[in-house]
């Protein structure tokens, strides 16, 4: 007999294709469980085993994601770490890779946004707080500028990513974006 937690696991993977598939396709408010269940092909009694609506089941979905983004990000945040940011940019673009699907869906003509933004700019007020510790000459708004800039310039990176079919493997693509970030106008040199 396989193991009950590995198809808990499936099931929820098949609901999860099934979910961002039609988020590709049209907005949340739009999606039934019963086409839901269809898409994923299980029963709706199985759905409402794992999940109260579809709205609980992105929320639930997003939660996860967000939870693997920090753990990502947290060689950045730790003051144990040794400000080697490549380490730190492939752990997210990896992240961002595990969950091409859901990053796809949010960030689509019928995404989830408000999630986008609460992750970036949750990451990124982390960030800058973990940043003065490493440059205490540098003042609030110096740090301010440097993330705001480097947090637009790596969304439309993922973007072009996803919209490419992520040809490149996340690993390259950080450390292109950790070159940029640290040589500017010499990377292309």
């Amino acid at each position: 007999m396989k193991n009950p937690g590995h198809r808990v696991q499936a099931t929820k993977r098949l609901l999860r294709e099934a979910l961002t598939s039609l988020l590709a396709e049209k907005p949340l408010r739009s999606i039934t469980v019963k086409e839901l269940c269809e898409r994923a092909q299980i029963n709706r009694g199985t759905f409402y085993a794992h999940y109260a609506d579809v709205y609980d089941m992105l929320d639930q979905i997003e939660a996860d994601m967000e939870a693997d983004f920090y753990a990502a990000l947290e060689p950045v945040l730790s003051s144990a770490y040794d400000l080697t940011p490549p380490t730190a940019t492939a752990k997210v673009f990896q992240c961002l890779e595990m969950n091409a699907d859901l990053c796809r869906a949010t960030l689509g003509p019928h995404g989830d946004r408000e999630f986008a933004t609460r992750v970036i700019e949750t990451a990124k007020k982390r960030c800058e707080e973990s940043c003065v510790r490493f440059f205490p000459n540098a003042d609030k708004l110096q740090i301010e500028t440097y993330f705001t800039f480097i947090t637009g310039g790596c969304i439309a990176l993922m973007e072009r990513w996803l919209k490419d079919g992520m040809k490149e493997s996340s690993e390259m693509l950080a450390a292109a974006a950790e070159q940029i970030m640290e040589k500017g106008l010499g990377f292309l040199q």
